[in-house]
């Protein structure tokens, strides 16, 4: 694999970084130590501008080309948190912070891209200039969104971005990419069911049974996916939680439900959007009952630019050879918050094999550091190749 010898030279230190984010751990946008230290080390690299509190605890990093003429500006994004997990992955820097572990690989990305920055800032080969961002609250916070809705593309002008995550059972150096969507929309529902409360031995025929109807809408929005969705179109609907009664023999007056959506698709998540509403209500009539279905749209659809994924193809091959990327990746239905920026700019997002191993979230993950050579090696590669100095 072609990493870069400079590059190479800085995998121990990127480890180290690694292993100091992995033993402290943060929380969505509680990243005040990771976003300090990452601030820190920006200065400590030259480069041209450093501003904290994007997005409330996000970090961006200004670094310009030897040229200027191109007149080009892209962004690469790297993400700081954590999740609420404990640890039981042995590893000696295992998390000192009793309940939170980095398992989906966080400390890694923030560490790849302050490698690249480093390589970046004492190098400058390139014709533009380059924004590093550090992002809080990608686990289910939308910092993502935050960071642009705090004017990340204007203020800096960005044209371009670029997102990369390390992937569990991909071989270790392999990239994924495709054109359109690479991670689906994730969103969340909450149901509320009222029927009638009494007594579920002596009276059952004198209540309307909420625990009943709510049985009948977890089968009911199946039908969704099974009849409303175009077969070659993928959808999930998945009731996660129900909480209703307290005992054994009354049947309660209300229950809730929450429970989780995925599509790849925008107009299939305006039509499954629709369809949970009437499904649950109508059903919910059906048995006596009633319903209100509130629907939360959370992340959109991860959907890369095809010009911009193409590119991110050709830089991952200068990387990793031909055969070790894959320019057609199938879609994954996990969400991402990159999908935010992706929608207000061109670009794309890699997937980076880390080898085999836990998922993600799981608690004994481990992040591969064998990878964050070739990940520090793409974010330099990609900068070098979108806005060459000769």
């Amino acid at each position: 694999m072609p990493i870069l010898n400079s590059i190479a030279a800085l995998s121990d230190e990127m480890a180290a970084w690694r292993h100091d984010f992995h033993e402290h751990p943060e929380l969505l946008y509680e990243v005040h130590r990771t976003a300090g230290i990452v601030a820190d080390k920006l200065r400590e690299f030259g480069c041209d501008e450093v501003v904290t509190g994007i997005g409330r605890t996000g970090v961006v990093g200004v670094i310009r080309g030897r040229k200027s003429a191109s007149g080009k500006t892209i962004g690469l994004r790297a993400d700081m948190d954590a999740l609420p997990i404990e640890e039981t992955s042995g590893v000696p820097y295992a998390s000192k912070t009793p309940g939170l572990m980095h398992a989906c690989g966080h400390d890694g990305h923030t560490a790849m891209l302050l490698g690249a920055a480093k390589y970046l800032a004492e190098t400058r080969n390139f014709d533009g200039t380059v924004i590093v961002i550090f992002q809080p609250a990608e686990e289910g916070g939308a910092g993502g969104k935050a960071m642009v809705d705090d004017g990340l593309m204007t203020r800096w002008g960005i044209q371009e971005v670029y997102g990369m995550h390390n992937m569990p059972g991909v071989p270790e150096g392999h990239f994924e990419v495709s054109p359109g969507a690479m991670l689906a929309s994730a969103d969340a529902i909450h149901i509320k069911v009222t029927g009638k409360g009494g007594h579920g031995g002596a009276g059952p025929h004198r209540a309307i049974d909420s625990i009943l109807i709510a049985s009948q809408i977890v089968n009911a929005l199946q039908s969704i996916v099974a009849r409303n969705v175009d077969p070659l179109k993928s959808a999930v609907i998945s009731i996660c939680s129900i909480h209703g009664g307290t005992t054994f023999n009354v049947i309660p007056e209300t229950v809730e439900m929450l429970g989780t959506v995925r599509t790849l698709d925008p107009e299939i998540r305006d039509l499954v959007e629709k369809r949970i509403v009437e499904v649950a209500e109508a059903t919910a009539r059906a048995y006596g009952g009633s319903a209100e279905a509130i629907y939360e749209r959370k992340y959109p659809v991860t959907m890369n630019h095809p010009a911009q994924a193409a590119f991110a193809a050709d830089v991952a091959r200068e990387v990793a050879g031909n055969e070790r990327v894959n320019d057609r990746a199938i879609p994954l239905m996990g969400g991402e918050d990159f999908a935010f920026m992706l929608e207000a700019r061109p670009g794309a997002f890699v997937f980076l094999g880390m080898g085999p191993g836990n998922e993600c979230h799981h608690p004994a993950y481990r992040f591969n550091d064998n990878i964050l050579s070739a990940g520090a090696s793409y974010w330099v590669k990609l900068v070098e190749k979108s806005m060459p100095a000769n």
